[in-house]
């Protein structure tokens, strides 16, 4: 019997699917960094919405990613498990919110701010991470780094006059 947790992992289960993101969380090196890049088309696809929509979804990916999570890390045993990456979808959206334009320098400034504050996690990302369990113990360090990500988006925008 296998004691690899990705083994307990259906990937015709879309609760599973949904998690791993669609599959890029099972990458063998840098889960999260695979996550967050296929978060990119999607990405690509909810900019089209007018603002409040884009906002809506967002909030709409994040809670119902709290289950999303919660089911997935139940069915492999493991809590937060680094093949579940839909937190690092949710992150990457809340990230690009305030990006003014849909471009490859906007993705990438702040594909690299959400990558910046969910692996170092500042305080309180750090603690949130270690102290709460559950579905919304994997979502809310990832939505805080996206928030703190958008906010230094923001900052850049702002700083080279957008």
């Amino acid at each position: 019997m296998s004691t690899n947790p990705k083994d307990l992992l259906k990937m015709n289960n879309p609760w599973h699917l949904l998690a791993t993101g669609f599959g890029s969380g099972l990458a063998k090196y840098i889960p999260g960094t695979m996550g967050t890049l296929a978060a990119i088309p999607l990405y690509l696809i909810l900019a089209q919405l007018p603002f409040g929509w884009y906002l809506i979804a967002v909030l709409v990916a994040a809670l119902i990613g709290i289950r999303i999570c919660h089911i997935t890390s139940n069915d492999m045993k493991v809590h937060d498990h680094g093949s579940i990456v839909w937190d690092e979808f949710v992150g990457f959206w809340i990230t690009m919110a305030v990006a003014p334009t849909v471009s490859w320098q906007w993705i990438l400034a702040g594909f690299i701010l959400f990558r910046f504050f969910d692996m170092l996690k500042p305080w309180p990302i750090s603690w949130l991470d270690k102290h709460v369990e559950g579905g919304f113990g994997i979502m809310i360090d990832d939505v805080l780094a996206g928030f703190m990500a958008m906010i230094s988006l923001w900052f850049v925008g702002y700083w080279l006059g957008f």
